[in-house]
């Protein structure tokens, strides 16, 4: 049986990385690999496929109307799986522009893109096209102690960030029922594992650590959120896209709700066993003022997608999280390269 060919778009990016990394391994897909390669987009996690038969790598935006339109002329893919966003709530915050700019108008152009690609497919192709578009728990606000977030709960974005998201998935539900192209949304919880950008919390924490640097702790540590890994994520965007029902949202969580400073502690504690120079780790933790708007609790129920299509997080969070520090401590030299954006210089010969 001949694989189909995917556009990824944000296949560079964390989580996007991940699951073009996967599909290649397992010799899913072929992968037309879309990245406009900002910050958290880096060429070094694509390092193991970057030339192989499977994967093409195309510089350029989501934004870019007409260089989609020649990419889906050219490698006529059966999907579209959109993971492309600006995505870190600080950033959002000192610069809000870039979050509408990349997951507002650079969906929307994407979307024109797609359905006109879509319009002219022979019927049989038509009916098997997906468009998929990776989205966030964030746009349903935040929650009080109690409850989780469902595919029916009201959207309510407290940030830039999660508001431009929510415009994101506002446009991709009006194509389906405007126009009838078959898309699928997804709405995760926060990731963890591989080749995330060290932004982030759990990545910071674990490089701080190694450093002997602060661990910077918002507030008191105690807001929480339902901690997902990659790879479970990954599989579950491979069932939604395979057995998903057009015009349907997914909610993907990971079950394992934690606070903040739990995570913290819980790194902490792994580095003191695995890594003991610096022990204990604790000792760096540093409460700093909360950030604006900062969401109190998130968490996902996920029974929809379970009780659908099948799909449950094969991670506990132990067991995710020891896997994710011992990556860490084994690939400093990516968290190196990615810092300082040499990869990416060799490669496209760009400034950073």
């Amino acid at each position: 049986m001949t694989r189909p060919t995917w556009l990824v778009t944000g296949g560079a990016g964390f989580i996007g990385g991940n699951f073009v990394l996967k599909q290649i391994r397992e010799r899913r897909a072929r992968i037309v690999n879309l990245d406009a390669l900002t910050y958290a987009g880096n060429l070094d996690t694509l390092a193991p496929v970057m030339d192989g038969p499977d994967h093409i790598f195309v510089h350029g935006s989501i934004g870019d109307r007409e260089l989609v339109r020649q990419l889906l002329a050219e490698h006529r893919p059966q999907a579209i799986i959109n993971f492309a966003a600006e995505s870190h709530v600080d950033r959002s915050i000192d610069s809000p522009g870039d979050f509408i700019h990349t997951n507002v108008v650079g969906t929307f152009e994407l979307l024109e893109a797609a359905r006109g690609y879509w319009r002219e497919l022979p019927a049989a192709e038509r009916e098997a096209f997906r468009f998929l578009h990776v989205s966030t728990d964030e746009v349903y606000g935040s929650l009080g102690e109690t409850s989780k977030f469902t595919e029916e709960t009201p959207y309510r974005p407290n940030s830039p960030y999660s508001a431009s998201k929510a415009g994101s998935d506002h446009l991709v539900r009006a194509y389906h029922h405007t126009y009838g192209l078959p898309t699928l949304t997804t709405n995760c919880s926060n990731n963890y594992g591989p080749y995330q950008f060290p932004e982030k919390l759990i990545p910071l924490m674990i490089l701080n650590a190694l450093e002997g640097k602060p661990l910077p702790v918002y507030g008191q540590g105690l807001n929480v959120r339902d901690w997902l890994y990659v790879e479970d994520h990954c599989c579950a965007i491979e069932r939604v896209l395979a057995a998903g029902r057009p015009g349907e949202v997914y909610n993907i969580g990971g079950n394992n709700e934690k606070k903040n400073i739990e995570v913290v502690r819980t790194i902490c504690r792994i580095l003191d066993e695995l890594h003991p120079e610096g022990a204990p780790h604790e000792r760096l933790i540093t409460f700093v003022a909360d950030r604006p708007g900062h969401d109190l609790r998130y968490a996902i129920d996920a029974s929809k997608i379970k009780r659908e299509l099948g799909w449950s997080p094969r991670e506990t969070f132990d067991s995710g999280i020891e896997k994710t520090v011992r990556w860490y401590l084994d690939n400093r030299d990516w968290c190196q390269r990615v810092c300082d954006g040499s990869y990416r210089r060799e490669r496209l010969g760009v400034a950073v």
